[in-house]
């Protein structure tokens, strides 16, 4: 914000202040309020610093696009070295923050990412071609290759280019064939989140709402839609919803913010695993508004700066793979 503005909505301030006996019929109301002004001062960065706090929203807005990937199979930006620590990483365009979390006999690995553009939440799979059922390689390896700042696994995407599926990665489509016994997770263009139980409202959806489908899953269940934790069928597709086991799942928690999740289980890492209904109890605690299972089982696996960060004894070859990347280039590093 230019100086000169800052210095004009300093005095604005100061004579709504000087204002504020005559409008104010309540004594307490205007002593509250001039505490509530004066409270807001730093002594550090002098009055400005509370103005240009209540306009840091807008001026990010404004510089969020600044920088943008392809929406296609191409990696993200090599992420600066010097922008990670030990469990976080930030630049211009992202910033993630890994925790584990210990509660009642479950290890979680949680990944929080916020980013600027919606083109840094990115997927792809191992097959050369979106049709072919071949294709299989470990995460790690396909995070390297596409310089993923962190990454998840992906929902078991080419297990069976013959199933009745509805996928689509980065705007290529796959199938789009739905089913009622498998709920949808779809990203638009604006990376939201959309799920669909039981498929229902799928066929329609870029219809009905004009947005561009960029991504679509079909494993599932839906574990939160629209801020509401879901009652997980005890029978959703076989996969053993009841039974403890380590679990993924991917959720959203507000416009460009998300949180990657992956529940340890089984060998020696100390946790007892999930069920599907402990899995999206936990995605509601942590605030998201839609969330989503993924390929769960020993496919389950949290990426961060190329290290396995969830307990692994040994990496499964899978199919496909989420990913959030830095869109800052190289030449722009800080």
């Amino acid at each position: 914000m230019k100086l000169t503005i800052r210095i004009v909505l300093w005095t604005l301030c100061a004579l709504l202040v000087l204002l504020l006996p005559f409008t104010i019929s309540s004594p307490q109301i205007l002593e509250d309020a001039r505490w509530e002004f004066t409270d807001r001062l730093d002594s550090e960065s002098g009055a400005f610093r509370w103005l240009n706090t209540a306009y840091a929203e807008d001026e990010w807005e404004d510089a969020a696009p600044a920088y943008e990937l392809p929406i296609d199979r191409s990696p993200g930006m090599k992420p600066n070295p010097a922008c990670f620590t030990e469990d976080t990483y930030e630049d211009e365009s992202i910033s993630v923050r890994m925790e584990t979390i210990e509660e009642d006999g479950v290890i979680w690995r949680v990944a929080w990412v916020n980013i600027a553009s919606p083109t840094q939440l990115r997927t792809d799979f191992y097959a050369k071609n979106i049709k072919s059922d071949k294709g299989y390689g470990f995460v790690t390896k396909m995070a390297q290759e596409h310089n993923a700042v962190v990454a998840m696994n992906g929902s078991a995407f080419t297990r069976s280019a013959s199933l009745h599926s509805y996928e689509i990665r980065m705007g290529i489509v796959r199938q789009t064939k739905t089913n009622k016994k498998y709920d949808i997770l779809m990203t638009d263009e604006n990376a939201d989140f959309h799920v669909f139980v039981k498929s229902e409202g799928a066929d329609s959806f870029e219809k009905d709402t004009g947005h561009q489908i960029i991504n679509a899953f079909m494993f599932g269940p839906a574990l939160v839609k629209d801020g509401q934790v879901l009652d997980i069928p005890k029978d959703y597709a076989n996969y053993a919803s009841t039974s403890k086991n380590p679990r993924a799942a991917i959720g959203q928690t507000d416009r460009l913010s998300y949180v990657m999740v992956v529940a340890d289980g089984r060998g020696n890492s100390g946790s007892t695993g999930c069920t599907l209904q402990e899995l999206a109890d936990f995605m509601g605690q942590l605030g998201c508004e839609q969330a989503y299972n993924l390929d769960g089982g020993n496919s389950s696996i949290l990426i961060f700066n190329n290290e396995v960060y969830n307990h692994k004894a040994q990496e499964r070859d899978i199919n496909d793979f989420i990913y959030f990347a830095t869109a800052v280039p190289e030449e722009a590093w800080q």
